[in-house]
């Protein structure tokens, strides 16, 4: 028994040994491998980690240097050249005010025979202007050596229309609604009154006095049309009227006064206070509201200037017809 079983049994236990080695280095090795393939995931997921962390907050972090994109930028553009500024050139009297314009426009109808005007370079509204203000522009003998002489008849004719004018400017300024008029009012200027107690001793004295001719009447009815359409326009006559009886009425004074009425002054050519400070108070505020006008409203004063200027040459004409 003792032998049969030391030759069965032994070779069983050699061959359990035998599995025993085999299967204790099998999962040694397995157990490693699995440790080994735990470690690379682990190390493998941390470098992702740590590569996305790094790469998220350098992204978010980096940008452009500014100074280094706005300097090749600039360096590699064209160099910005400024245009100048062209300022428009002004007209005469322009810098003082709009009735110091319309004085040079006065100035250039009266010295359209000198040297630098010419018939040829005038328009025609300019060449009518020239033709009526001839009588004017002579205190003694016109271009054919004839005596200016002033008729009775035709110094009424030329009261009458004056009249007519002052009455409808003076009564457009009192009537109207628009506030630029209102500063015109009550000047010291107004000639209605002066002129009824002119035409009342005339009359006294004898003298027929006659109806508005057609001078007068189509001025006032002008002036009424274009007081509604442009107060600026207006303005423009109403400064003109007096400034030009001011200035040229003083003329007509004197030697109507000599040769007709015997050296009586009307009262036509009388003011209250001192006529050069009235029309000069009246000018500075028809300068004050031009500045609020376009230059294309102030060019068209100008050329109302002219019509202005040819409609008192009209009246103006009467005396002598």
């Amino acid at each position: 028994m003792s032998l049969w079983k030391t030759t069965v049994q032994q070779p069983l236990l050699l061959l359990q040994l035998q599995q025993q080695q085999h299967s204790t280095p099998m999962h040694s090795s397995s157990f490693i491998s699995t440790n080994t393939m735990n470690q690379k995931k682990k190390s493998t997921s941390n470098r992702r980690a740590l590569i996305l962390c790094c790469s998220g907050s350098n992204t978010s972090s980096y940008s452009p240097s500014p100074s280094i994109s706005t300097t090749t930028t600039t360096t590699s553009a064209p160099p910005i050249i400024k245009r100048r500024k062209r300022y428009r050139r002004q007209y005469p009297g322009e810098s003082i005010g709009i009735t110091e314009e319309m004085r040079f426009v006065a100035m250039r109808l009266r010295n359209v025979k000198g040297k630098k005007y010419t018939k040829d370079s005038l328009s025609e509204d300019e060449k009518e202007d020239d033709n009526l203000g001839s009588d004017n522009d002579n205190d003694g003998d016109d271009d054919g050596g004839v005596t200016w002489q002033p008729s009775m008849e035709g110094f009424l004719n030329y009261l009458v229309d004056s009249k007519l004018v002052f009455n409808t400017v003076e009564r457009i300024v009192d009537e109207s609604s628009h506030v630029a008029y209102a500063y015109f009012r009550k000047t010291g200027l107004e000639r209605s009154e002066a002129l009824e107690k002119d035409l009342d001793w005339l009359g006294q004295q004898g003298f027929v006095i006659p109806e508005p001719s057609g001078p007068g009447i189509s001025y006032a009815k002008y002036l009424g049309e274009l007081s509604e359409k442009s107060a600026p326009l207006f303005m423009c006559h109403f400064y003109n009227i007096y400034f030009s009886h001011i200035a040229g009425g003083q003329v007509i004074a004197r030697q109507v006064s000599e040769k007709l009425l015997e050296g009586r002054e009307l009262e036509f050519f009388r003011w209250e206070g001192n006529d050069a400070e009235l029309i000069k108070d009246v000018r500075e505020k028809l300068n004050m509201l031009g500045e609020h006008w376009c230059r294309d409203e102030k060019n068209r004063c100008l050329k109302e200037a002219t019509k202005a200027f040819r409609f008192l040459g009209q009246i103006v004409r009467l005396i002598i017809l």
